[in-house]
């Protein structure tokens, strides 16, 4: 059973920053892709970065240049630097990891919020 569990969320106040992380445990065949998304009250589930098993990255047009998505490989872990935090930031922030076939996992979400 594959498990992801995300942490770092928290109350914050704009210009502010944290730091999300996921660490992913379990028997993942191999990991492709690893990805934050967020989803605010009353709106969809947004993408907000993503990096890829050769670690290429794209990040919303949102969050460009704020946010930085990495990761730990060798740790199953991948992790989200958010700067310049801005009240419109706040959601709840899930981690998604995509392996072979068939693997696609979801974490329980993180809160941030952000106060202007």
């Amino acid at each position: 059973q594959v498990q992801l569990v995300e942490s770092g969320g928290g109350l914050v106040r704009a210009g502010q920053s944290l730091r999300l992380s996921c660490a992913a445990s379990g028997r993942i065949s191999r990991i492709n892709t690893m990805r934050w998304y967020r989803q605010a009250p009353g709106k969809l589930r947004e993408l907000v970065a993503t990096i890829t098993r050769l670690g290429f990255t794209n990040s919303a047009d949102s969050v460009k240049g704020r946010f930085t998505i990495s990761r730990d490989i060798a740790k199953n872990m991948v992790y989200l630097e958010m700067n310049s935090l801005k009240p419109e930031d706040t959601a709840v922030y899930y981690c998604n990891v995509v392996g072979g076939p068939g693997e696609d996992y979801w974490g329980q979400g993180t809160q941030v919020t952000v106060s202007s």
